[in-house]
């Protein structure tokens, strides 16, 4: 069974970091990508990053990629979203996919001021 397990929200001030985690199993890491998605109950899902297994390309949504940093390890099967200099936009519920299919439950990131 392919599970994803989300770490590394919570509460962030505005413009300081965090990174999240997601640490896979049940599937070939290395062969797939990682994709972040960000949710807010006002605004429509919309996508963040995505990142191929081994690392080798990156791509972010604009709103987000001045600030965000996808990376992986794939050795571990985790990948990781740095969020940096973070904006009270930012709060949303943050969720990790793999191969395009496979999603983790979420995890919040809440940003004050």
């Amino acid at each position: 069974e392919v599970r994803l397990v989300e770490s590394g929200g919570g509460m962030v001030q505005t413009g300081g970091s965090l990174r999240l985690s997601c640490a896979a199993s049940g599937f070939t890491f290395s062969l797939a990508d990682m994709s972040w998605v960000r949710t807010t109950p006002g605004k429509r899902p919309e996508w963040v990053s995505a990142i191929n297994g081994d690392g080798g390309r990156t791509h972010y949504g604009d709103s987000v990629k001045p600030r965000f940093t996808a990376s992986v390890d794939s050795a571990k099967k985790t990948g990781y979203l740095q969020i940096s200099r973070v904006e009270r936009e930012d709060s949303a519920t943050y969720l990790c996919v793999l191969d395009g299919q496979y999603w983790g439950q979420g995890i919040q990131v809440t940003v004050s001021s």
